[in-house]
Protein backbone atom coordinates (compact mmCIF):
# COMPACT_ATOMS: atom_id res chain seq x y z
CA UNK A 1 0.00 0.00 0.00
CA UNK A 2 2.50 2.35 0.88
CA UNK A 3 3.94 2.04 -2.64
CA UNK A 4 0.46 2.69 -3.87
CA UNK A 5 0.28 5.96 -1.93
CA UNK A 6 3.94 7.01 -2.76
CA UNK A 7 2.88 7.04 -6.51
CA UNK A 8 -0.59 9.23 -5.65
CA UNK A 9 1.93 11.64 -3.72
CA UNK A 10 4.40 11.56 -6.78
CA UNK A 11 1.05 12.43 -8.91
CA UNK A 12 0.39 15.58 -6.71
CA UNK A 13 3.59 17.00 -6.97
CA UNK A 14 3.66 16.65 -10.77
CA UNK A 15 0.10 18.28 -11.28
CA UNK A 16 1.05 21.12 -8.40
CA UNK A 17 4.72 22.03 -10.34
CA UNK A 18 2.98 21.65 -14.18
CA UNK A 19 0.22 23.93 -12.21
CA UNK A 20 2.98 26.30 -11.14
CA UNK A 21 4.61 26.45 -14.46
CA UNK A 22 1.43 27.64 -16.64
CA UNK A 23 0.61 30.06 -13.90
CA UNK A 24 4.57 31.33 -13.87
CA UNK A 25 4.20 31.50 -18.44
CA UNK A 26 0.87 32.08 -19.16
CA UNK A 27 -1.03 35.47 -18.26
CA UNK A 28 -4.63 35.65 -16.83
CA UNK A 29 -7.17 37.38 -19.36
CA UNK A 30 -8.60 40.02 -17.67
CA UNK A 31 -12.18 41.38 -18.30
CA UNK A 32 -13.57 45.02 -19.09
CA UNK A 33 -14.07 45.82 -15.31
CA UNK A 34 -10.52 44.80 -14.62
CA UNK A 35 -8.40 45.39 -17.69
CA UNK A 36 -10.27 49.01 -18.66
CA UNK A 37 -12.19 49.37 -22.15
CA UNK A 38 -15.32 50.22 -23.31
CA UNK A 39 -19.11 48.79 -23.50
CA UNK A 40 -21.29 49.94 -26.28
CA UNK A 41 -25.14 48.92 -26.45
CA UNK A 42 -26.16 48.61 -30.20
CA UNK A 43 -29.48 49.27 -31.37
CA UNK A 44 -30.38 47.81 -34.81
CA UNK A 45 -32.91 49.51 -37.27
CA UNK A 46 -35.09 46.22 -38.47
CA UNK A 47 -37.67 48.77 -40.54
CA UNK A 48 -36.78 47.27 -43.85
CA UNK A 49 -36.16 43.70 -42.45
CA UNK A 50 -38.87 41.05 -42.69
CA UNK A 51 -40.23 39.86 -39.37
CA UNK A 52 -39.25 36.42 -39.96
CA UNK A 53 -35.64 37.41 -41.37
CA UNK A 54 -35.22 39.47 -37.92
CA UNK A 55 -33.66 36.62 -36.04
CA UNK A 56 -31.19 36.19 -39.01
CA UNK A 57 -30.72 39.31 -39.47
CA UNK A 58 -29.47 39.97 -35.66
CA UNK A 59 -27.18 36.83 -35.76
CA UNK A 60 -25.77 38.54 -39.49
CA UNK A 61 -25.00 41.49 -37.38
CA UNK A 62 -23.53 39.68 -34.56
CA UNK A 63 -21.29 37.86 -37.33
CA UNK A 64 -20.10 41.55 -38.60
CA UNK A 65 -19.22 43.23 -35.76
CA UNK A 66 -17.56 40.49 -34.30
CA UNK A 67 -14.80 40.28 -37.82
CA UNK A 68 -14.23 43.55 -37.66
CA UNK A 69 -13.56 43.71 -34.51
CA UNK A 70 -10.76 40.72 -34.44
CA UNK A 71 -9.41 42.43 -37.40
CA UNK A 72 -9.06 45.86 -35.17
CA UNK A 73 -7.44 43.23 -33.01
CA UNK A 74 -9.22 43.61 -29.59
CA UNK A 75 -8.19 40.68 -27.71
CA UNK A 76 -11.35 38.91 -25.88
CA UNK A 77 -14.20 40.64 -27.00
CA UNK A 78 -17.27 40.25 -25.36
CA UNK A 79 -20.16 40.27 -27.97
CA UNK A 80 -23.98 39.53 -26.95
CA UNK A 81 -27.10 40.07 -28.47
CA UNK A 82 -29.94 41.46 -26.45
CA UNK A 83 -34.08 41.69 -26.99
CA UNK A 84 -35.34 44.74 -25.38
CA UNK A 85 -39.09 45.13 -25.88
CA UNK A 86 -39.37 45.43 -29.80
CA UNK A 87 -35.66 46.64 -30.06
CA UNK A 88 -32.78 44.16 -31.41
CA UNK A 89 -29.53 44.99 -29.85
CA UNK A 90 -25.92 44.28 -29.36
CA UNK A 91 -23.64 44.59 -26.07
CA UNK A 92 -20.17 44.87 -27.20
CA UNK A 93 -17.72 45.23 -24.31
CA UNK A 94 -13.74 46.19 -25.77
CA UNK A 95 -11.26 45.44 -23.33
CA UNK A 96 -8.24 47.37 -23.52
CA UNK A 97 -9.20 49.12 -26.25
CA UNK A 98 -7.08 52.90 -26.63
CA UNK A 99 -8.83 54.37 -29.66
CA UNK A 100 -12.73 54.36 -29.00
CA UNK A 101 -13.72 56.40 -32.08
CA UNK A 102 -11.78 54.57 -34.33
CA UNK A 103 -13.24 51.26 -32.89
CA UNK A 104 -16.99 52.73 -32.84
CA UNK A 105 -16.85 54.04 -36.35
CA UNK A 106 -15.47 50.71 -37.80
CA UNK A 107 -18.43 48.93 -35.59
CA UNK A 108 -21.08 51.44 -36.80
CA UNK A 109 -20.95 51.04 -40.75
CA UNK A 110 -23.27 49.01 -42.92
CA UNK A 111 -21.95 45.35 -44.08
CA UNK A 112 -20.90 46.08 -47.77
CA UNK A 113 -21.15 42.52 -49.78
CA UNK A 114 -19.76 43.15 -53.34
CA UNK A 115 -19.18 39.93 -55.85
CA UNK A 116 -16.44 40.18 -57.86
CA UNK A 117 -14.63 38.60 -61.25
CA UNK A 118 -11.31 37.77 -61.45
CA UNK A 119 -9.61 39.87 -64.19
CA UNK A 120 -5.66 38.71 -63.67
CA UNK A 121 -4.94 35.04 -63.68
CA UNK A 122 -5.29 32.60 -66.89
CA UNK A 123 -6.93 29.94 -65.51
CA UNK A 124 -9.59 29.28 -62.66
CA UNK A 125 -6.70 26.89 -61.38
CA UNK A 126 -4.28 29.75 -60.50
CA UNK A 127 -3.68 30.56 -57.10
CA UNK A 128 -5.59 32.89 -55.14
CA UNK A 129 -2.51 35.54 -54.83
CA UNK A 130 -2.77 35.67 -58.46
CA UNK A 131 -6.34 36.84 -58.88
CA UNK A 132 -7.34 40.22 -59.22
CA UNK A 133 -10.28 41.31 -58.91
CA UNK A 134 -12.74 43.39 -60.56
CA UNK A 135 -16.34 44.64 -58.99
CA UNK A 136 -19.05 43.16 -61.35
CA UNK A 137 -21.61 45.64 -59.39
CA UNK A 138 -23.59 42.98 -57.81
CA UNK A 139 -23.69 43.67 -54.14
CA UNK A 140 -25.44 42.90 -51.20
CA UNK A 141 -28.19 45.24 -51.68
CA UNK A 142 -29.35 42.64 -54.70
CA UNK A 143 -28.77 39.63 -52.53
CA UNK A 144 -32.51 38.20 -50.97
CA UNK A 145 -31.16 36.19 -48.56
CA UNK A 146 -28.76 33.46 -47.89
CA UNK A 147 -29.93 30.35 -46.54
CA UNK A 148 -28.29 26.57 -45.71
CA UNK A 149 -29.57 23.08 -47.56
CA UNK A 150 -28.42 20.11 -48.08
CA UNK A 151 -27.60 18.44 -51.79
CA UNK A 152 -29.93 16.36 -53.84
CA UNK A 153 -27.99 14.95 -56.15
CA UNK A 154 -24.63 14.69 -57.41
CA UNK A 155 -21.19 14.26 -55.86
CA UNK A 156 -22.39 16.56 -53.47
CA UNK A 157 -25.86 14.79 -52.25
CA UNK A 158 -26.42 14.44 -48.88
CA UNK A 159 -23.69 17.26 -47.90
CA UNK A 160 -24.45 20.20 -47.14
CA UNK A 161 -24.72 23.63 -49.25
CA UNK A 162 -25.52 27.47 -49.49
CA UNK A 163 -28.34 28.34 -51.20
CA UNK A 164 -28.64 32.37 -52.91
CA UNK A 165 -31.46 33.77 -53.50
CA UNK A 166 -31.21 37.27 -55.25
CA UNK A 167 -34.31 40.42 -55.80
CA UNK A 168 -35.59 40.54 -59.10
CA UNK A 169 -32.96 43.00 -60.53
CA UNK A 170 -30.35 40.98 -58.69
CA UNK A 171 -31.50 37.99 -60.68
CA UNK A 172 -31.05 39.71 -64.36
CA UNK A 173 -27.08 40.73 -63.12
CA UNK A 174 -26.35 37.56 -61.83
CA UNK A 175 -27.52 35.79 -64.94
CA UNK A 176 -25.23 38.32 -67.10
CA UNK A 177 -22.68 37.32 -64.79
CA UNK A 178 -22.28 33.70 -64.81
CA UNK A 179 -22.68 33.31 -68.48
CA UNK A 180 -20.23 35.61 -69.08
CA UNK A 181 -17.87 33.68 -66.06
CA UNK A 182 -18.13 30.01 -66.54
CA UNK A 183 -15.64 27.70 -65.41
CA UNK A 184 -14.09 31.13 -63.57
CA UNK A 185 -13.96 32.21 -59.57
CA UNK A 186 -16.65 34.65 -58.75
CA UNK A 187 -15.59 36.49 -55.63
CA UNK A 188 -17.70 37.47 -52.62
CA UNK A 189 -15.97 39.81 -50.70
CA UNK A 190 -17.44 41.52 -47.37
CA UNK A 191 -15.96 44.71 -45.88
CA UNK A 192 -12.96 44.17 -48.71
CA UNK A 193 -12.28 40.65 -47.29
CA UNK A 194 -12.45 37.91 -49.53
CA UNK A 195 -15.40 36.05 -47.90
CA UNK A 196 -14.99 32.95 -50.61
CA UNK A 197 -13.74 32.22 -54.05
CA UNK A 198 -16.23 29.80 -55.83
CA UNK A 199 -16.02 28.46 -59.65
CA UNK A 200 -19.36 29.79 -61.79
CA UNK A 201 -19.92 25.73 -63.19
CA UNK A 202 -22.73 26.97 -65.42
CA UNK A 203 -25.16 29.65 -66.16
CA UNK A 204 -27.57 30.52 -63.82
CA UNK A 205 -31.07 32.13 -65.30
CA UNK A 206 -33.63 32.20 -62.33
CA UNK A 207 -31.67 33.89 -59.14
CA UNK A 208 -31.15 30.88 -57.30
CA UNK A 209 -27.89 30.13 -56.98
CA UNK A 210 -25.79 27.04 -55.05
CA UNK A 211 -22.17 27.52 -53.46
CA UNK A 212 -20.79 23.84 -52.71
CA UNK A 213 -17.43 22.68 -51.65
CA UNK A 214 -17.49 19.79 -48.73
CA UNK A 215 -18.62 21.92 -46.09
CA UNK A 216 -19.61 20.88 -42.75
CA UNK A 217 -22.90 21.55 -41.61
CA UNK A 218 -21.21 24.69 -39.35
CA UNK A 219 -19.29 25.77 -42.19
CA UNK A 220 -22.27 26.17 -44.27
CA UNK A 221 -24.06 28.15 -41.06
CA UNK A 222 -21.24 30.42 -41.11
CA UNK A 223 -20.86 30.87 -44.53
CA UNK A 224 -24.89 31.76 -44.71
CA UNK A 225 -24.46 34.35 -41.89
CA UNK A 226 -21.61 36.20 -43.39
CA UNK A 227 -23.68 36.87 -46.65
CA UNK A 228 -26.51 37.82 -44.81
CA UNK A 229 -24.52 40.24 -43.12
CA UNK A 230 -23.88 42.15 -46.27
CA UNK A 231 -27.58 40.96 -48.10
CA UNK A 232 -29.76 42.28 -45.22
CA UNK A 233 -28.90 45.99 -44.69
CA UNK A 234 -29.27 47.16 -41.05
CA UNK A 235 -28.33 50.38 -39.77
CA UNK A 236 -26.54 50.61 -36.16
CA UNK A 237 -26.50 52.71 -33.75
CA UNK A 238 -25.15 53.14 -30.67
CA UNK A 239 -27.59 54.13 -27.82
CA UNK A 240 -25.04 54.04 -24.62
CA UNK A 241 -21.12 53.98 -24.33
CA UNK A 242 -19.26 53.75 -21.30
CA UNK A 243 -15.49 53.92 -20.43
CA UNK A 244 -13.73 51.94 -18.19
CA UNK A 245 -10.22 53.49 -16.94
CA UNK A 246 -7.57 50.64 -16.87
CA UNK A 247 -6.94 52.38 -13.53
CA UNK A 248 -10.09 51.66 -12.21
CA UNK A 249 -9.56 47.91 -13.02
CA UNK A 250 -6.12 47.84 -11.62
CA UNK A 251 -7.68 49.23 -7.95
CA UNK A 252 -10.23 46.68 -8.09
CA UNK A 253 -7.71 43.94 -8.69
CA UNK A 254 -5.79 45.02 -5.94
CA UNK A 255 -8.86 45.41 -3.20
CA UNK A 256 -10.12 41.88 -4.70
CA UNK A 257 -6.22 40.14 -4.16
CA UNK A 258 -5.98 41.62 -0.87
CA UNK A 259 -9.76 40.58 0.22
CA UNK A 260 -9.04 37.38 -0.99
CA UNK A 261 -5.50 36.98 0.81
CA UNK A 262 -7.31 38.10 3.76
CA UNK A 263 -10.00 35.40 3.97
CA UNK A 264 -7.34 32.92 3.49
CA UNK A 265 -5.13 33.91 5.73
CA UNK A 266 -7.72 33.87 8.36
CA UNK A 267 -8.95 30.28 7.14
CA UNK A 268 -6.03 29.43 7.00
CA UNK A 269 -5.34 30.18 10.82
CA UNK A 270 -8.74 28.65 11.77
CA UNK A 271 -7.89 25.37 10.06
CA UNK A 272 -4.45 25.00 11.66
CA UNK A 273 -5.50 26.45 15.34
CA UNK A 274 -8.89 24.03 15.47
CA UNK A 275 -7.37 20.83 13.60
CA UNK A 276 -3.47 20.98 14.26
CA UNK A 277 -1.59 18.86 11.78
CA UNK A 278 -4.89 17.66 9.56
CA UNK A 279 -5.61 21.50 9.63
CA UNK A 280 -2.25 22.27 7.97
CA UNK A 281 -2.52 19.58 5.56
CA UNK A 282 -5.50 20.87 4.41
CA UNK A 283 -4.09 24.30 4.22
CA UNK A 284 -1.41 23.12 1.86
CA UNK A 285 -4.09 20.81 -0.14
CA UNK A 286 -5.99 24.59 -0.09
CA UNK A 287 -2.62 26.31 -2.52
CA UNK A 288 -2.42 23.19 -4.18
CA UNK A 289 -6.64 23.99 -4.96
CA UNK A 290 -5.39 27.36 -6.05
CA UNK A 291 -2.42 26.61 -8.28
CA UNK A 292 -4.73 24.50 -10.31
CA UNK A 293 -7.59 26.43 -10.59
CA UNK A 294 -5.59 29.54 -11.71
CA UNK A 295 -3.96 27.21 -14.40
CA UNK A 296 -7.16 26.23 -15.68
CA UNK A 297 -8.10 29.64 -15.78
CA UNK A 298 -5.34 30.48 -18.14
CA UNK A 299 -5.37 27.39 -20.17
CA UNK A 300 -8.95 27.50 -21.21
CA UNK A 301 -9.01 30.63 -21.33
CA UNK A 302 -11.61 32.30 -19.18
CA UNK A 303 -11.71 36.04 -19.36
CA UNK A 304 -11.45 36.65 -15.18
CA UNK A 305 -14.09 39.83 -14.17
CA UNK A 306 -14.80 40.62 -10.81
CA UNK A 307 -18.12 38.34 -10.37
CA UNK A 308 -15.93 35.57 -11.50
CA UNK A 309 -13.27 36.42 -9.10
CA UNK A 310 -16.33 36.26 -6.29
CA UNK A 311 -16.85 32.70 -7.56
CA UNK A 312 -13.17 31.64 -7.55
CA UNK A 313 -13.75 33.20 -3.71
CA UNK A 314 -16.85 31.15 -3.03
CA UNK A 315 -15.16 28.08 -4.50
CA UNK A 316 -12.25 28.50 -1.81
CA UNK A 317 -15.47 28.26 0.69
CA UNK A 318 -17.03 25.21 -0.77
CA UNK A 319 -13.31 23.96 -0.36
CA UNK A 320 -12.69 24.96 3.13
CA UNK A 321 -16.39 22.93 4.00
CA UNK A 322 -15.48 19.62 2.77
CA UNK A 323 -12.20 19.54 4.82
CA UNK A 324 -13.90 20.50 7.71
CA UNK A 325 -16.97 18.01 7.82
CA UNK A 326 -13.78 15.13 6.81
CA UNK A 327 -12.17 16.39 9.85
CA UNK A 328 -15.05 16.95 12.03
CA UNK A 329 -16.09 12.97 10.94
CA UNK A 330 -12.52 11.99 11.62
CA UNK A 331 -12.71 13.44 15.48
CA UNK A 332 -16.06 11.39 15.95
CA UNK A 333 -14.57 8.33 14.60
CA UNK A 334 -11.42 8.95 16.90
CA UNK A 335 -13.70 9.62 19.64
CA UNK A 336 -15.16 6.06 19.58
CA UNK A 337 -11.50 4.71 20.06
CA UNK A 338 -10.63 3.51 16.65
CA UNK A 339 -7.77 3.36 15.16
CA UNK A 340 -6.33 6.40 13.16
CA UNK A 341 -6.00 4.90 9.71
CA UNK A 342 -9.37 3.35 10.02
CA UNK A 343 -11.02 6.36 11.56
CA UNK A 344 -9.74 8.70 8.42
CA UNK A 345 -10.35 5.82 6.03
CA UNK A 346 -14.21 5.89 7.82
CA UNK A 347 -14.09 9.63 8.27
CA UNK A 348 -13.63 10.30 4.09
CA UNK A 349 -16.12 7.34 3.62
CA UNK A 350 -19.09 8.56 5.42
CA UNK A 351 -18.28 12.39 4.82
CA UNK A 352 -18.85 12.11 1.34
CA UNK A 353 -22.57 11.68 1.11
CA UNK A 354 -22.99 15.31 2.20
CA UNK A 355 -19.93 16.60 0.15
CA UNK A 356 -21.30 15.27 -2.66
CA UNK A 357 -24.72 16.70 -2.05
CA UNK A 358 -23.50 19.98 -1.18
CA UNK A 359 -21.28 20.26 -4.49
CA UNK A 360 -23.71 18.75 -7.03
CA UNK A 361 -26.37 21.27 -5.72
CA UNK A 362 -24.05 24.16 -6.69
CA UNK A 363 -23.09 22.39 -9.93
CA UNK A 364 -26.64 22.47 -10.68
CA UNK A 365 -26.95 25.99 -9.82
CA UNK A 366 -23.81 26.68 -11.44
CA UNK A 367 -24.82 25.04 -14.72
CA UNK A 368 -28.18 26.92 -14.94
CA UNK A 369 -26.69 30.34 -14.26
CA UNK A 370 -24.31 29.38 -17.37
CA UNK A 371 -26.60 28.52 -19.60
CA UNK A 372 -24.67 26.40 -22.27
CA UNK A 373 -27.67 25.66 -24.35
CA UNK A 374 -27.74 29.91 -24.50
CA UNK A 375 -31.93 29.31 -23.94
CA UNK A 376 -33.24 32.56 -23.70
CA UNK A 377 -35.64 32.12 -20.81
CA UNK A 378 -32.38 31.34 -18.13
CA UNK A 379 -29.79 34.21 -17.40
CA UNK A 380 -27.81 35.31 -20.83
CA UNK A 381 -25.66 38.13 -18.59
CA UNK A 382 -22.04 37.68 -19.55
CA UNK A 383 -21.18 38.75 -16.30
CA UNK A 384 -23.46 36.46 -14.21
CA UNK A 385 -21.93 33.63 -16.94
CA UNK A 386 -18.82 34.48 -15.55
CA UNK A 387 -19.33 34.05 -12.21
CA UNK A 388 -20.95 30.71 -12.72
CA UNK A 389 -18.11 29.20 -15.02
CA UNK A 390 -15.16 30.25 -11.95
CA UNK A 391 -17.76 28.59 -9.11
CA UNK A 392 -18.13 25.57 -11.50
CA UNK A 393 -14.74 25.22 -12.09
CA UNK A 394 -13.46 25.92 -8.46
CA UNK A 395 -16.26 23.31 -6.60
CA UNK A 396 -14.84 20.79 -9.12
CA UNK A 397 -11.73 21.08 -8.53
CA UNK A 398 -12.12 21.09 -4.72
CA UNK A 399 -13.62 18.27 -4.98
CA UNK A 400 -10.46 16.58 -6.76
CA UNK A 401 -7.83 18.43 -4.01
CA UNK A 402 -10.40 17.34 -0.93
CA UNK A 403 -10.68 14.23 -1.63
CA UNK A 404 -7.84 12.54 -3.14
CA UNK A 405 -5.23 15.38 -2.63
CA UNK A 406 -6.17 16.19 1.30
CA UNK A 407 -6.61 12.53 1.83
CA UNK A 408 -3.32 10.96 0.04
CA UNK A 409 -1.19 13.74 1.94
CA UNK A 410 -2.85 12.49 5.34
CA UNK A 411 -2.39 8.97 4.80
CA UNK A 412 1.14 9.58 3.85
CA UNK A 413 2.21 11.94 6.45
CA UNK A 414 -0.17 11.51 9.23
CA UNK A 415 -0.21 7.98 9.63
CA UNK A 416 2.65 6.95 11.93
CA UNK A 417 1.77 9.73 14.14
CA UNK A 418 -1.55 8.94 15.18
CA UNK A 419 -1.80 4.75 15.15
Amino acid sequence: MKKKWSAKLVLIIFIALAALAVNWVKPLKMGLDLQGGTHLVLDTDMGQIDPADRADALNSVKEIISRRVDLYGVAEPVIQTAKVGDSNRLIVELPGITDVDQAINLIGQTAQLDFRTDIGSESAAASPSAYVFASTGLTGKDLKKAGVSFAQSGNQAGKPVVDLEFTGDGAKKFAAITQANVGKPLAIFLDEQLVINPIVNEPILDGHGVISGNFTSEQASILSIQLNAGALPVPVSIISQTNISATLGVASINQSVRAGLVGLVLVSAFMIIVYNWPGLIAVLGLIIYGLITLALYRLIPITLTLPGIAGLILSVGMAVDANILIFERLKEERRADRPFRLALELAFGRAWDAIKDANVTTIVVALILINPLNWQWLNTSGLVRGFALTLLLGVLTSLFTGIFVTRTLMRQFLKGDHD
